[in-house]
């Protein structure tokens, strides 16, 4: 009896331990621009190097938008617009899996677990 206890004390603490450990934090050095809260520029030019990109004038070009006329919107666009866009690249997961994939691949291994290790 204590030892099944044992055994499912730890295969709980296993399991908590591997759900519950995903955390991640972002930290890093800030410019002196983002510093004084002026960062339109920086943004403005952040969209604009990754729109000069082969891999994203390849993909502009294959949905059938002109990479000159994409420059273009954003140079037009007003700085709040710009900002947002460039918060919303430097945030996106790039290939990462999300929350939810976490999720789905715990449930899973515990599935797994469960069905090839019961008596």
């Amino acid at each position: 009896m204590k030892s099944t206890m044992k055994k499912m004390t730890c295969r709980a603490l296993v399991v908590s331990l591997l759900a519950l450990s995903f955390q991640t934090a972002n930290a890093g050095m800030i410019g002196a621009d983002r510093a004084a809260g002026t960062t339109a520029p920086v943004d403005r030019s952040m969209v604009l190097s990754v729109l000069d990109r082969a891999e994203t004038t390849a993909q502009l070009q294959a949905q059938g938008i002109d990479p000159a006329m994409a420059r273009a919107r954003v140079a037009a666009m007003t700085d709040q617009e710009v900002q947002a866009m460039a918060q919303d690249m430097q945030t996106a997961p790039a290939g990462a899996i999300t929350s939810g994939g976490w999720l789905a691949i715990v449930l899973i291994a515990a599935a797994i677990w469960y069905f090839a290790y019961r008596k």
